[in-house]
């Protein structure tokens, strides 16, 4: 297969000034991404790899030029430079400029270092596995259920879950996960043609629970910095990920 990776990251933040260029541990954040594709790509030879950078930043280009792996940039267009630019509008834009047929666009989020190899292929096989199917994204167990522990304040001034079902223990109510954001796989023409996710059919891969956060501000990056050196000292497919990071 021909498949498109791609890195999309505007300059600035609102919440954590230049999030996208930011360090994570001793590393540019980006690298961790950039890691991924790299040993994805080595590992499949059957495939024809592409990865493009879709950003506004320079700082960005230079870091990604700067870890060696041959990329295409695309410039952001003001359009889409914005805080309200939705994601899978710019993920088009990339594919649409890239001007080459492609039988899968993968996204890989930019401050999402916490994934293996294997979570790219199981997102990438979970998409091929069913024909209907338009994308596929990763998830994990949520840890909080609209259903049991999840509240509202309802008209009458009272809180009661989400979605009330009266239920006693978490046991009773249906299992809910999380979209953590790390990784989407799209067919060429459902990109092309919607602009929102839940437009089209929709399958999903459960990765494992890293307690993954958005990194929104310093707190968060700290937090997750933490977490990152446990799982890179117990899971070996994490660990991959940052060593390889050091002989690029």
């Amino acid at each position: 297969m021909k498949i498109l990776f791609t890195i999309c990251g505007r300059k600035g933040s609102k919440g954590l000034k230049n999030k996208n260029i930011s360090k994570f541990l001793e590393y540019p954040i980006s690298y961790y991404t950039l890691s991924a594709y790299q040993l994805f790509k080595n590992k499949h030879p059957e495939h024809n790899c592409y990865i493009a950078l879709n950003t506004d930043s320079t700082e960005l280009v230079e870091q990604v030029a700067n870890f060696g792996e041959k990329f295409t940039h695309i410039e952001r267009t003001e359009e889409l430079a914005g805080d309200k630019a939705g994601k899978v509008d710019v993920i088009r834009d990339t594919y649409e400029k890239m001007n080459i047929p492609f039988d899968v666009i993968i996204d890989l989020d930019i401050t999402s270092p916490l994934r293996a190899v294997s979570d790219i292929e199981g997102v990438l096989n979970c998409l091929l596995a069913e024909p209907k199917a338009d994308l596929a994204f990763s998830i994990t167990t949520s840890r909080r259920s609209p259903y049991f522990n999840q509240v509202k304040k309802y008209e009458d001034g009272f809180f009661k879950p989400v979605k009330y079902m009266g239920a006693t223990t978490r046991q009773e109510v249906p299992s809910v996960f999380d979209m953590n954001a790390s990784i989407y796989a799209y067919k060429p023409d459902f990109l092309l043609k919607h602009c929102k996710l839940f437009d089209g059919r929709t399958v999903a891969y459960e990765m494992k629970d890293t307690a993954v956060l958005d990194i929104d501000n310093p707190e968060d990056k700290e937090l997750m910095e933490v977490l990152a050196r446990y799982f890179y000292n117990h899971y070996p497919e994490l660990n991959e990920i940052y060593k390889n990071i050091s002989n690029s």
